[in-house]
């Protein structure tokens, strides 16, 4: 009697337990799918910016469907640390990269923003540059690589997919020889510039390579159509940090830090969406790289950490906005230039 009395206890557990599991997977909001698409050493140089001498026809359609930022910033003038920030959710001075090329190491305590999206149960896909400045933990990616795509993931399964291009990268605006296909004589060049014919053809070289930039996107978007998956994916579109062009990269001048960012949101997660999201709207919001981590965490239904410095503007955890941006310069190549820029949007005070 004992014996059929613990298995029908056991058995009986059993059912509720897996009941109530069934029951609150049942009552979980739907995870979307998280689509990120970055670019190489550009600033807000796009036709859906008001630049009416670019030519980028997919990322202004994506903005007419979603929403740009008018003022995002990457919080670093170069790829390395801009990506240290954006990996971990903290101002790199405060890990201990804040130099190019530093390569320390996270606190065991902390841990890099994809480790807690596959913990959510997310597949997590890098395609393909890293460069984050610190020691990289094992897992952090199911896969990190130029084959790395969601098309890879159990089926069913929400992901978090990057596409990250590097046909604008400052190395590709001198190559010669190049038939320019936007007239260097209608550039406009900055007043910070001399108005010479190498300047202005180093501009139109360079709105040369955002063009092919916007067609690499528009594949990657495509593709999204394709396999049926725009209606449940949030899109991002941003670049890393200004040009490539002097005085833009590397510099904590707004020109260097001043980044194009673009987010779509589907219908069906509109409860997801910024507070200010209107279709084919303008942001006027503070938002910078140490934002990223916290937001895609929000998105995903995460609670972001607390040691993460950034404020999360979408998803369940969004935030009230920051009043201020901060960027920075380190040692960058062969130079050091301890250089602090902050901005409320409008000014920007550099020291």
């Amino acid at each position: 009697m004992k014996s059929w009395l613990s298995i029908f206890l056991t058995s009986f557990t059993a059912f509720a337990t897996a009941f109530a599991s069934v029951s609150h997977a049942a009552d979980s909001p739907e995870q979307p799918n998280i689509l990120w698409i970055t670019s190489e050493d550009n600033g807000p140089h796009l036709g859906c910016y008001g630049d009416q001498y670019a030519d980028t026809p997919n990322l202004d359609r994506l903005a007419s469907r979603g929403m740009i930022y008018l003022h995002a910033w990457s919080n670093a003038p170069v790829c390395a640390p801009a990506r240290t920030t954006i990996i971990s959710g903290l101002y790199p001075p405060c890990t201990g990269a804040e130099h190019m090329r530093s390569m320390t190491r996270l606190p065991d305590s902390m841990k890099m923003y994809p480790q807690y999206l596959r913990e959510a149960g997310y597949y997590c896909t890098n395609n393909s540059k890293e460069d984050y400045n610190l020691q990289k933990p094992a897992g952090v990616w199911d896969e990190s690589s130029g084959e790395a795509h969601w098309r890879n993931r159990k089926p069913g399964q929400p992901f978090f997919a990057i596409f990250n291009f590097t046909v604008s990268h400052e190395s590709q605006l001198r190559k010669r020889p190049h038939t320019p296909v936007h007239d260097p004589a209608k550039v406009r060049v900055p007043a910070y510039h001399p108005d010479t014919p190498e300047v202005r053809r180093d501009w139109a070289q360079y709105y040369d390579k955002l063009t092919e930039m916007d067609q690499q996107c528009g594949r990657v978007l495509a593709e999204l159509e394709k396999d049926g998956l725009a209606d449940s994916t949030i899109i991002f579109y941003y670049g890393d940090h200004g040009s490539g062009m002097p005085r833009n990269k590397r510099w904590p001048y707004n020109s260097g830090l001043h980044v194009p960012m673009i987010v779509h949101v589907p219908p069906k997660f509109q409860r997801l969406a910024p507070r200010e999201y209107e279709t084919g709207g303008k942001s006027e919001r503070l938002v910078s790289f140490v934002d990223l981590a916290p937001t895609v965490l929000s998105l995903a239904g995460v609670h972001p950490p607390d040691h993460l410095q950034g404020h999360a503007f979408m998803g369940s955890h969004q935030t009230d906005p920051p009043q201020y941006m901060f960027g920075f310069r380190g040692r960058m190549d062969e130079r050091y230039d301890l250089v602090r820029s902050v901005t409320d949007g409008r000014y920007v005070y550099i020291r």
